[in-house]
């Protein structure tokens, strides 16, 4: 667990008599943190711990560090849920606001069922965030007691890390799309991002389209310098499941066509998060059944060029309640890499 405490400086005599809130910012990006960091108002009087997942988290406010808690969601370990429960067996009194890409309404009325005072979504901005401190009492006098020497720390972030909390936004919004068009609620993963050699992303391949439980649909994007292929596959078991959830009322409506059409919300929602985070646009192709329209061997042989190295991403989604994943693959060419440092390179510094 790293502390970062936060000086009071002041030339008002008053200053030096005001209590100093001991905040725990949990979330397991070290971005995200950095960004919460960042958006701390200037005139609120905290010290601040940071945890990477729930157990720190609980661990910091057990030891009275955390009054007040800024709280992600999807967390390896101990998740937003989890730690909003065990405040609550435990009759700990720390005051929470919860900040999280996972904007479904659900999540929303969970979290404040279970204690929490407020949610904020990412991407959010500093004003959203005085804005929600004000409204729910935790800076009640701003302007009093200014700060200075503030900054957030100077460990740095990642391509990796940044990407990921861009993934982690997309799919959030995604999800909240899906969970309306299907009328469920959907369980979020933390994304996971490598970088592929082409040979293992031709085994990787090959073991999904090869598969005889699973529908493998595959989805083409580009857009400013940035191209990829999106591919969501889904377990054939579960199909007649997702028909009936998506209310399937003629037998015209065939399952590749009703596997097609949620391929686009779902994708769509992914890729166009992501583009209007990075601000750029992309084209998207139309979605196709891989070994029908385009074979796996055809689309590596295709691609082979541009994908010597991938970054790949993998989601998988599942639907409470239900047996039912969405397995997501995003694969970013070897050249879309540079182009997207480049882009994101205003939240590394």
């Amino acid at each position: 667990m790293t502390h970062a405490s936060v000086s009071l400086i002041s030339n008002s005599k008053k200053s030096a008599f005001v209590s100093v809130i001991p905040l725990v910012v949990c979330d397991d990006s070290n971005m995200a943190r950095k960004q919460v960091l960042r958006a701390l108002p200037a005139d609120w009087p905290v010290s601040v711990t940071e945890a990477v997942n729930g157990r720190q988290a609980m661990d910091a406010i057990r030891q009275g560090l955390g009054q007040v808690v800024l709280l992600d969601l999807t967390m390896p370990e101990m998740d937003g849920y989890q730690v909003l429960s065990a405040l609550r067996d435990e009759g700990l009194k720390a005051q929470v606001i919860v900040i999280s890409g996972d904007v479904q309404d659900e999540a929303v009325r969970r979290v404040l069922e279970l204690g929490a005072l407020a949610f904020l979504k990412k991407p959010f901005d500093e004003n959203e965030l005085r804005q929600t401190l004000t409204r729910v009492g935790l800076l009640t006098q701003p302007g009093k007691v200014p700060l200075q020497n503030r900054s957030a720390p100077d460990a740095a972030i990642s391509f990796h890390d940044v990407f990921r909390e861009t993934v982690n936004v997309a799919i959030g919004q995604a999800a909240a799309l899906i969970a309306k068009v299907l009328g469920v609620f959907v369980q979020l993963p933390v994304p996971n991002v490598n970088i592929l050699e082409v040979g293992e992303l031709h085994m990787a391949l090959n073991d999904a389209s090869s598969s005889q439980q699973l529908t493998a649909i595959c989805q083409g994007f580009i857009g400013s310098g940035i191209a990829g292929e999106a591919l969501l596959m889904f377990h054939d078991s579960e199909i007649a499941d997702i028909a009936h959830l998506m209310q399937r009322q003629s037998s015209d409506y065939s399952d590749l066509e009703m596997l097609l059409d949620l391929s686009s919300v779902l994708i769509g929602a992914c890729l166009t998060s992501i583009a209007d985070q990075i601000d750029v646009g992309f084209s998207q192709g139309h979605p196709q059944i891989l070994g029908q329209h385009a074979a796996i061997d055809e689309l590596i042989r295709v691609n082979r060029k541009r994908w010597k190295k991938t970054l790949a991403v993998e989601i998988s989604y599942s639907l409470e309640g239900h047996d039912i994943r969405f397995d997501l693959l995003l694969l970013f060419t070897e050249d879309s890499i540079e182009r997207l440092t480049h882009k994101l390179a205003y939240l590394m510094n």
